[in-house]
Formats: structure tokens, sequence, C-alpha cells
């Protein structure tokens, strides 16, 4: 039977590891209210343990905590028993305060919402001694990187954790202008995919820098755009997004 993992919160990012999780391990969900988790089963497509605060029991379990950080002093004495180990999605709360929370073991993990497409970027710091088995368990949603300080998952956080988010709205921002131009949306949209998917292999074995120069013949059209994008100091918006989220993660410990 395969190992169950226990997810504390029934949110978006529960529901991406979980979709990511669910082929390989059986699935609990602890949340506030029945029908909430009920909707979450639906959305998985598979069959899951559903368990209400009131119920709660982390004795021996493997757990992924996924409230809002605002909420872990408030969800944290419905959690009984000591689990296994404790894995926290929570940004910017540190190890320390997770104890709140009894545990074996304790992990701080920033995945991304590709959790669901078994491609998530994901971070980890905690117990050195559960390093093995944490990058084993993130590594079934995609890959992971072990970082020596909580400050270093901070700013990974930031990068890899946001992510999504600020690129996300570059692809709109240039449909958005394929429209202006005069292309169609829906076209527009499949020519957008199709850059992502390209690029997200090219930049496996590709420094971003000699990319850029492959494709930037002198006097051409990708200068054209690219100093474009430089007097809009994209570079200098994106470097930005960084230090402010991690700012952000600061604020939050």
């Amino acid at each position: 039977m395969n190992k169950l993992i226990t997810f504390i919160g029934n949110g978006k990012m529960a529901l991406a590891l979980a979709k990511g999780l669910c082929d390989t391990h059986a699935i609990e969900v602890i949340g506030r209210n029945m029908s909430a988790l009920e909707n979450f089963e639906k959305s998985l497509a598979t069959p899951i343990k559903k368990t209400l605060f009131s119920n709660a029991d982390i004795t021996g379990k493997i757990v992924i905590l996924c409230v809002k950080p605002s909420n872990l002093i408030e969800v944290a004495p419905y959690l009984k028993g000591v689990a296994l180990t404790l894995y926290s999605v929570l940004a910017g709360v540190q190890l320390e305060s997770l104890k709140i929370i009894s545990a074996h073991h304790y992990c701080r993990a920033m995945p991304n919402l590709a959790a669901e497409t078994n491609a998530s970027m994901t971070s980890l710091i905690g117990d050195i001694s559960i390093a093995s088995n944490a990058k084993t368990l993130f590594n079934t949603i995609g890959t992971t990187l072990w970082l020596n300080s909580e400050k270093e998952l901070d700013i990974a956080t930031a990068l890899a954790g946001s992510g999504p988010a600020y690129l996300a709205l570059i692809a709109e921002a240039l449909c958005d202008g394929a429209v202006r131009e005069g292309l169609k949306r829906d076209d527009a949209m499949v020519l957008m995919r199709g850059l992502f998917k390209g690029f997200g292999e090219l930049i496996q074995a590709t420094h971003p820098a000699l990319l850029k120069d492959a494709v930037m013949s002198p006097g051409g059209t990708t200068a054209a755009g690219y100093g474009a994008l430089e007097k809009g100091k994209i570079r200098e918006g994106c470097m930005e997004a960084i230090r402010m989220a991690y700012a952000k993660a600061k604020e939050m410990k």
C-alpha cells in the first residue's frame, strides 16, 4: 500500500502537491469543514481520507503543512500527537516557529504550483538527518535543491516559489503585445505556450546571456524588441521583485 501523506489545509498549494503525489502516496487531508474536503477530493479525482480539525491526530505521520502563515497559531492546537516529520510550505515561517506543532523532524519546503504537473522546483532546508527523505519525497513532483540556511530558502521562495506569477505576467504581456499589433488572441496564446515550452528546455543547458546572444542578430527584430525591454526597465523590475518578495518573507518570521 502507498505510504500515507497527511496535508494540513486544503488550499491551492495543497491541491497542487496532492495532484503530484497521489499516484505514489495515499492522501489524507485535514481541514475545517467536510464540504471543502469533499470538493478537494472531487478536484483531485482520487479518493482521500478526509479528517476534520476536531478529529486531527498526526501521531507517527508524514505531514505537509499548507495553511496560511497567519493561521499557524490557530491551527496548531488541533493537531494532536507527535508527527514523524513535519514539512512546511509556509512562506517566511522559520523552523523554530514550526515547533508549536510536535514532530520528531522538521523541514521547510518551498515548491511551486508546477507540482501538479510533476514539474515543481522545490527548495528545502531543515533537519539534515532527513535531507535524503525530503529530496526523495519532493523529487516525486519535480526537482529539488537542499539549501544551507533559512535565509537562502527565503530568497529561493522569492525566485522559484513566486516565480510562476512573474512569468505569468510576462506571458500575458507578450500576448497582449501581439494582439495589439493585430494577431488573434487564440493564436497569440498558442505561440506563447510553445515559446515557454521550448524555452524551458533550452534554459536547462544554456546560460541566459548566451541564449539571448544566440537569438539577437545585429540590427534585427530581436535587438529592437530587447531595447524596448531595457528601456522599460524589465531587468530592474525583475530584480526588484525578488528583493521585495524576500523582504516580505523576512517580515513573516
